[in-house]
């Protein structure tokens, strides 16, 4: 039986934007002190919110940021992901293969609004996204928590009205298998690059390595 909702994770899935944010975090983090470069702001980062991030960054350099910080980095998100992200090859053909199938889906992502209407208008993803993406920040906004929390997942499921327990969820993060495994929703891994081990422990069903795979389990 095929599920009534698939939800996808935006950055990393959909969208090859981590890589930008990584780098922007980096720099602003070796500024305040914390030295790093991509790579590991993107091992220490990958999946979490901005909300997320602050006490982790205030922990390792023992002082509070300042009250701007957090909007300004924002701010610079916004700005660097609408200029440089790419599309994640193969994505826009699949969402409209999901189309074809006639199964709902969302987006459901860490990433703020604005981030991801900035990712979709470069890539040319908004005219598939309009109206089925679900933000961290819309869901903290009403009391909710981001990923690894259930939260951004089950508000996925209820705008569609779709049982939990029949939707799937493609992520590439250990947080995000987290948040949908806790949301009791059965969730597939996205590593093209073969870092599966973190997917499977944090307790996805399987991973795959093209975006296409995922029509093997549509059945």
């Amino acid at each position: 039986m095929p599920p009534e909702l698939i939800i996808f994770d935006c950055d990393g899935v959909l969208i090859d934007s981590e890589g930008v944010a990584s780098t922007l975090i980096a720099r602003e983090l070796t500024g305040l002190g914390w030295e790093m470069d991509a790579d590991e702001a993107m091992r220490t980062f990958i999946g979490m919110s901005i909300a997320d991030m602050v006490p982790m960054i205030e922990e390792r350099l023992s002082r509070r940021l300042h009250a701007t910080w957090r909007p300004e980095l924002a701010e610079k998100l916004v700005v660097a992901l609408g200029e440089e992200v790419e599309l994640i090859p193969g994505a826009d053909t699949m969402l409209e293969r999901v189309n074809a199938f006639g199964i709902e889906w969302r987006v459901a992502s860490n990433s703020s609004d604005e981030e991801m209407a900035v990712k979709f208008a470069r890539t040319g993803l908004s005219r598939l996204t309009e109206g089925r993406t679900h933000s961290a920040s819309s869901v903290i906004a009403r009391g909710g928590r981001p990923k690894p929390a259930p939260d951004v997942f089950l508000a996925a499921a209820a705008s569609a009205k779709a049982d939990p327990a029949r939707c799937i969820v493609l992520e590439d993060s250990r947080l995000g298998v987290t948040g949908a495994v806790a949301a009791g929703m059965t969730c597939y891994g996205f590593a093209p690059h073969g870092n599966a081990e973190p997917l499977l422990a944090a307790g996805a069903k399987a991973v795959f390595a093209d975006l296409h795979e995922i029509f093997g389990v549509l059945a």
